[in-house]
């Protein structure tokens, strides 16, 4: 980690999809208000074709270009690397996350973390053991907007709840994919890759319903009763439906993910529900929220009554807030993230895994 006047953090980037190109275009964005500065150190990928490709498309405008590697390999052994992201599918990530930790690397590695939680518990403990840190990429929870929209729901910092006592929330991610369709080698039908929306999409969903139901930080969250159903197409958990109670309020939450519709965008993608009152987020997909509406109850037989729209659409997709916060952390010789700490990773991964016991989607790495 390089000093200055703010922390600067040098990222190999591991594997070239897409979710990776979101993550690069956002880190090299100009930014007059950045917490942290970026640069893109090095590029891990299958061929220096890739490489070279995803390096002409990202990163022309860059300041500094990247190393370019035909193996995650050399990433990892890369002096000049101070933090891996990893963005390989979530079947790779505990594989991948072990080998940048046994080189010594700070890892931010996206979600699903891992395909359970025992395999969570294991990159954990490795990197507890090296020393190094390591935390998961669940970028919505490091959105500003999620951080204002949690302190009006709970009057966070002694101010009033804007809805009064919440009491439901819920949360729909929705995407078509011609599941018949895909080619049989499709990571979509791969059940070692973590096929199935769950742990694609419904995460969002759930992490919605965590962080809107819960007022607990994550160093005390309250553990929600769950009931579960999940369909299947060709074997593949294309949609999940899930209710979460939490016993010492009642507070309820409806959590949906399918592969099987396309919902209209934008649109309402979140709605809490409170005594006073509601709040609905809009965006196009739970993944990307762009504003929420706050408005007063709604009476019988009125029409719906007028709300407050707080707006927080942005030329960035929202990778920026993670990587700085990574960055500042390791600044400060933290070693897991205080947004999403090891115990909260793991606690989501067991939900997720209660989640598809019920449903009856099982991994070969449950075994």
């Amino acid at each position: 980690m390089a000093s200055s006047e703010i922390p600067t953090c040098r990222w190999g980037i591991i594997t070239t999809g897409l979710i990776s190109s979101w993550f690069v275009d956002d880190l090299v964005l100009p930014r007059p208000d950045a917490k942290a500065r970026h640069v893109i150190q090095a590029i891990g990928t299958s061929s220096l074709d890739k490489a070279r490709a995803f390096a002409a498309k990202h990163l022309a405008l860059a300041a500094t270009q990247p190393a370019l590697y035909a193996s995650y390999d050399e990433v990892y052994a890369d002096p000049d690397v101070d933090c891996v992201y990893i963005g390989t599918p979530h079947g790779f990530h505990k594989r991948d996350c072990l080998a940048a930790i046994a080189a010594g690397k700070n890892v931010l590695c996206e979600k699903a973390f891992t395909l359970n939680a025992r395999e969570a518990r294991e990159v954990f403990d490795a990197a507890r053991a090296k020393g190094v840190y390591v935390a998961e990429a669940m970028w919505l929870r490091h959105r500003p907007m999620v951080a204002d929209l949690r302190r009006l729901l709970y009057g966070e910092g002694g101010g009033p709840k804007a809805i009064g006592d919440v009491f439901r929330a819920t949360a729909d991610f929705q995407m078509y994919i011609d599941m018949k369709a895909l080619p049989a080698t499709s990571r979509y039908k791969n059940l070692e890759l973590g096929a199935g929306s769950l742990l694609d999409i419904g995460i969002y969903s759930l992490t919605w319903g965590i962080l809107m139901l819960d007022p607990q930080p994550p160093s005390a969250p309250e553990d929600p009763k769950i009931m579960a159903a999940q369909s299947f197409v060709d074997g593949i958990e294309v949609t999940t439906s899930v209710i979460l109670q939490y016993p010492s309020s009642g507070r309820q939450g409806l959590i949906l993910s399918t592969t099987e519709r396309r919902g209209a965008k934008p649109g309402v993608i979140v709605t809490i529900d409170g005594t006073d009152g509601f709040v609905e987020v809009q965006g196009n997909v739970p993944s990307h929220p762009e504003a929420f509406t706050v408005y007063p109850k709604w009476e019988d037989g009125a029409d719906k009554p007028q709300g407050k729209r707080y707006d927080y659409k942005q030329a960035a997709q929202g990778f920026i807030y993670e990587a700085d916060n990574t960055a500042l952390d390791l600044a400060a010789g933290r070693k897991e993230s205080s947004i999403m700490p090891w115990s909260e990773t793991i606690r989501v991964m067991e939900i997720m895994d209660e989640i598809r016991r019920q449903g009856g989607t099982k991994y070969p790495q449950d075994e």
